[in-house]
């Protein structure tokens, strides 16, 4: 059973980094000191849990009025069970109430497809994001 949850509690909070830390820092070798920032701290978190064990998180910021969904990891041995989907959907959902008009998001390029599939389009430019290629993507919440 796939569950998405607004973190709430201190525990939650560990869970969501717990995963950001296995998948950013220990599968894609992203450094640890930049993976949990200062930004963490005014974000709305997101615990994603496959049969009540935490398997994904994802964080939702503000800026100039429009979301930015970031952070968005799922464990590997849960990959393709919809729980990715579930997470940016909470998160829209948030966006939504929130009153923000769009969602953006720095997808790493090989996510692109998975991010095309919920509606989101790239702009701009690749560029490198801790030694991964990345590129921003956009979805408008009032279509």
């Amino acid at each position: 059973m796939i569950e998405v949850v607004t973190v709430s509690t201190e525990q939650e909070l560990a869970d969501a980094y717990a995963v950001r830390l296995q998948v950013f820092v220990d599968e894609q070798g992203v450094p640890e000191e930049i993976e949990i920032d200062e930004l963490d701290e005014v974000a709305d978190h997101f615990l994603g849990r496959v049969d009540d064990k935490p398997a994904g998180a994802a964080r939702l910021l503000v800026r100039d009025g429009v979301g930015v969904l970031g952070r968005l990891a799922v464990l590997a041995e849960t990959r393709g069970t919809g729980l990715g989907a579930a997470l940016v959907r909470a998160i829209e959902e948030r966006a939504r109430a929130r009153g923000l008009a769009a969602i953006e998001l720095h997808s790493q390029t090989h996510a692109v497809g998975f991010y095309e599939k919920l509606g989101y389009r790239t702009f701009g430019e690749i560029g490198m994001d801790a030694g991964i290629p990345h590129i921003w993507m956009r979805r408008s919440l009032t279509e």
